[in-house]
């Protein structure tokens, strides 16, 4: 526990914040070290279950729910460190309304082709639709990041010369 605090100071210090000489009363300590277990385990989980997707790769319905249930975890596992609420508004800024709302559609849209539908070739498709939405809406979050995103994939795939 005080090797963690001692490494959460140290990193402070890098990035320029001010340390406290004065360490927070116990009980401030245990909450914020309860959300960072919260936070690691969650996390943690949810690569697991992502990871472990792939080896289930060749029955739909198991991928599906893996990787989707992994997914969920991950994304979830930030709303110890910032709160529920924090992180619910935050989805719905308007910067990233957009990105939130296919991130939620293609999970549902994954989940039906596992569950439902039991198409490889779809859970496939929809699961790589649910990946690129992951990946959007979390750009959405570093300034500056969808836009030179955007501008490599169009010189990439621009096919005028």
């Amino acid at each position: 526990m005080d090797t963690m605090r001692g490494a959460l100071e140290r990193a402070k210090m890098l990035v320029g914040m001010e340390v406290d000489e004065e360490s927070p009363p116990p009980e401030e300590q245990s909450f914020f070290d309860d959300r960072l277990y919260g936070f690691a385990i969650c996390l943690a989980a949810g690569l697991t279950c992502t990871f472990l997707s792939m080896l289930v790769f060749f029955n739909p319905v198991k991928f599906g729910v893996t990787f989707t249930l992994g997914n969920l975890m991950a994304l979830g596992s930030t709303a110890f460190l910032i709160g529920p609420k924090r992180q619910f508004d935050m989805m719905l800024d308007s910067v990233r309304i957009y990105a939130t709302a296919v991130y939620i559609a293609s999970i549902i849209i994954a989940l039906f082709c596992a569950l439902f539908v039991h198409s490889k070739l779809l859970t496939l498709l929809a699961i790589i639709l649910e990946f690129g939405a992951l990946v959007w809406y979390s750009l959405s979050y570093i300034p500056f990041a969808r836009s030179v995103v955007s501008k490599v994939m169009t010189s990439c795939f621009d096919t005028e010369f």
